[in-house]
């Protein structure tokens, strides 16, 4: 006898890597017109069916995906799904997030103008990662490691992607911000300093790094100074006056306000807390 309704779940949370953030795992064998939605997702979310059809409406349009398909549905973008009436889906997700999520997606033209992926040939090994994640959900780096090899599937296996989506002038402007960002937090650097070292004006760089991330250049260095501070805090024994200024601030108070931003907790509060 065919059992629907299995619902498999497991939340992660592992937010430390510079290109992903991993929130939820899962998989689901759906009842005859089993739907979700509409929701607005605040993290992005790409479901692969393994079995059966189902349709996903979003963007004011109705797709109909088959077993062997994925789709995605991008943070802050309302979105409904439903399993077929006589074949209903089974599918597994993966919530998924972070700077580089937006820019490999796009590269396996996959987008919100184009969510679904079509893949050339067998991409269920996306289910094994996904599989994989799910049984060591405590191994960070494991983790980390399946959702690069999930990637590397769907951009070997994409047969959407064009030429262009691989050259795209405008990810390697992102791309050589985010290694400026990478190499220069320490310093006291701003957006214009990122601007001038792509050979870009301020107000275009802004557009093509939010396009491609999610995020403003200025909220990705903040963000990424904030995570370089909390591993400080966790793994020595520095000072929040040392560490404000290994992260690129020229003071404690102005270094310890923007962490209180990003973790509701001054430096100190989450270095008692955390250990």
């Amino acid at each position: 006898m065919e059992i629907r309704g299995v619902d498999k779940c497991r939340f992660v949370d592992i937010t430390t890597s510079n290109d992903f953030y991993l929130f939820e795992v899962g998989r689901y064998k759906c009842e005859p017109h089993y739907n979700y939605g509409p929701i607005i997702r605040t993290r992005t979310i790409f479901h692969y069916v393994i079995s059966g059809v189902g349709y996903l409406y979003m963007n004011d349009k109705k797709y109909e995906i088959h077993a062997g398909q994925g789709f995605l549905i991008p943070a802050k973008v309302k979105a409904y799904y439903e399993a077929d009436s006589n074949d209903p889906w089974e599918y597994t997700w993966i919530h998924v997030d972070g700077p580089r999520v937006t820019e490999l997606f796009n590269s396996a033209g996959i987008s919100l103008e184009q969510p679904i992926f079509i893949p050339n040939g067998d991409a269920s090994d996306i289910v094994e990662y996904i599989n994989r994640i799910y049984d060591n959900y405590d191994n960070e780096c494991y983790c980390y490691a399946m959702v690069y090899q999930m990637f590397s599937c769907i951009l070997d296996k994409s047969s959407t992607k064009t030429e262009s989506t691989e050259v795209d002038p405008r990810l390697a402007y992102v791309k050589n911000a985010i290694r400026y960002i990478r190499l220069k937090y320490s310093e006291p650097i701003n957006v214009e300093d990122i601007a001038n070292a792509c050979g870009l004006n301020r107000s275009y760089l802004t557009r093509v790094f939010k396009h491609a991330t999610g995020y403003t250049p200025q909220s990705y260095l903040a963000t990424y100074r904030m995570k370089k501070a909390s591993e400080m805090l966790l793994k020595s024994n520095e000072s929040v006056n040392t560490i404000a200024f290994n992260v690129g601030y020229s003071d404690s108070f102005t270094f310890s306000k923007a962490f209180k931003r990003y973790s509701n907790l001054s430096p100190s509060e989450y270095r008692s807390n955390h250990t």
